[in-house]
């Protein structure tokens, strides 16, 4: 939950005054009316998030997105990508002005291998362009997320969103045109409601320019997931604000008006005038408005009013490094200035039009049991000496073609998966629902919660297996290869190691 700051530069232009009350409807009718392209088009849309925002006087300072062109004008690359087989790296651009992600070109480039995400640009002018986050605080160096991980269609076409984990962040600590001190910003993502979890802290947005936790109102971020700071309303997850030191409802923290959102798509929103007032609004991505989830003061605990923004740009941690958090990221932006309802509304409605949807799934749920090959060892994953009481623990063995190496997957729901072993019965366990490096993973009978539930990512024609409560992967300790290496949990590596086959 820390971040970074640079000071606004003389050259920001804020082009024009803030619309009239008139002219900013007048703008979110025509968006509502077909202005905007419809979902499954392929041509672009006439005015995209980062055009309303100038037109309504609070021009994008950064503007963030792996799926599509935020502006109706941009044609430059949105992301860079870099493959394990030989470090050649490539920009993924866009198949038109103002249109979508060109997936082909990524999928041409990493045939083959695996690939990750090194660089996130910058659409607005200012270039605050995202590359993978340093130590911190309170984290250690980060890794790229895996390119392929999160694919989405939008607009029609295939593309890529962030897929963050444990271990994965990115940030610009020397930014332009950035919120610095009390000066007003807004901000935005389209995120995930199905990957969550309660581990800080999966941010978009302000952070410290020296990835340490400075102090209250350091930060002024949005945070998206099911970690709860104050007293909360629902099972979440939530759309909260990050102003460091506390993830904020609303109000001083606790708000029992923010009550989350869990739909597929969720639009998060966050603004704050940074003296007196500050908002806090969700939404479906896929379709309808926004919820004000709250308006209102500042909290009152010193540091807050007025805030002190430092600048840096955040994105999958916390202000300090704190990365053990999971979260999808597809597009978001930064302001200069705080927005009007009118032109959030807007933006919300364009959203909307490109029609997020999520594709067929390509990891195959049967009744049929499954082998769990290391890709690095070629031994697979194994309950030891074949147990079957809770608390068995898990290793690597040669394939011995017995029922105690092979597995089944069950749907948990929101894309989650509990796997149980065929032999015993019992399900795969995150020990004692631990977080830290290092977890072990064991048998033990179905208890119905997040510790026994794991996301099964596809990396090229293998998989990352990773626990829903600690956003952790399955990793084979220290890369061993003999009989007996131990199987654990530790945050995201992007080696082979952490990457299985699964076949029948």
């Amino acid at each position: 939950m820390k971040g970074r700051v640079t000071r606004v530069t003389a050259h920001r232009r804020l082009r024009g005054l803030l619309l009239t009350v008139g002219a900013a409807l007048t703008l979110l009718a025509g968006i509502l009316t077909g202005v905007v392209g419809t979902a499954g088009t392929a041509a672009a849309a006439s005015s995209l998030p980062c055009d309303i925002y100038a037109s309504a006087g609070t021009p994008c300072a950064a503007a963030h997105s792996t799926t599509r062109a935020l502006y109706a004008s941009y044609s430059g690359p949105l992301y860079q990508v870099k493959r394990a087989s030989d470090g050649a790296t490539t920009n993924i651009g866009v198949l038109s002005t103002g249109g979508y992600a060109n997936a082909a070109a990524q999928d041409s480039f990493c045939s083959g291998t695996t690939c990750t995400i090194t660089e996130i640009y910058d659409q607005s002018p200012n270039h605050n362009n995202l590359t993978i986050e340093g130590p911190g605080g309170n984290g250690g160096q980060d890794v790229g997320a895996i390119a392929d991980a999160l694919p989405v269609t939008v607009g029609g076409h295939a593309a890529y969103g962030v897929f963050v984990s444990a271990g994965v962040g990115y940030r610009d600590n020397s930014t332009t045109g950035i919120a610095t001190g009390s000066s007003p910003e807004g901000a935005y993502m389209v995120t995930s409601g199905h990957h969550v979890n309660n581990r800080c802290c999966f941010d978009y947005g302000n952070a410290e320019t020296s990835g340490n936790d400075t102090g209250n109102g350091h930060m002024d971020a949005i945070n998206f997931g099911t970690e709860c700071w104050f007293s909360c309303t629902g099972s979440g997850p939530w759309v909260e604000a990050d102003l460091e030191n506390g993830l904020f409802f609303g109000a001083n923290g606790a708000y029992s008006g923010n009550t989350g959102i869990s739909s597929e798509y969720v639009t998060a929103m966050e603004k704050n005038n940074g003296t007196s007032t500050y908002a806090i609004k969700g939404g479906n991505a896929q379709s309808g408005s926004l919820n004000t989830f709250y308006n209102g003061a500042l909290p009152t605990t010193s540091g807050y009013a007025p805030m002190h923004k430092e600048g840096a740009i955040v994105l999958g941690t916390g202000g300090d490094n704190s990365n053990g958090s999971d979260g999808s990221f597809f597009e978001g932006v930064m302001t200069a200035g705080y927005p009007t309802d009118a032109a959030d509304n807007a933006v919300q409605a364009d959203i909307t039009s490109v029609g997020y949807t999520t594709p067929t799934p390509t990891f195959p749920v049967t009744a049929t049991a499954y082998r769990l090959t290391n890709t690095n060892s070629g031994k697979v994953l194994d309950a030891v000496n074949c147990g079957t009481g809770n608390g068995t623990s898990i290793d690597l063995w040669a394939s011995l073609g017995n029922t105690c190496q092979q597995w089944k997957f069950a749907s948990a729901g929101n894309g989650h998966y509990t796997i149980t072993n065929v032999n015993s019965g019992t399900v795969l366990d995150d020990k004692n629902c631990g977080q830290s490096n290092g977890t072990a993973v064991q048998l033990w009978a179905s208890l119905g919660n997040t510790c026994q539930q794991w996301d099964v990512t596809r990396v090229g024609s293998h998989y990352t297996i990773s626990n829903v409560n600690t956003g952790m992967t399955l990793d084979v300790t220290n890369c061993g290869t003999a009989n007996g290496t131990v199987v654990r949990q530790w945050q995201q590596l992007d080696n082979t190691c952490q990457q299985w086959n699964i076949a029948p």
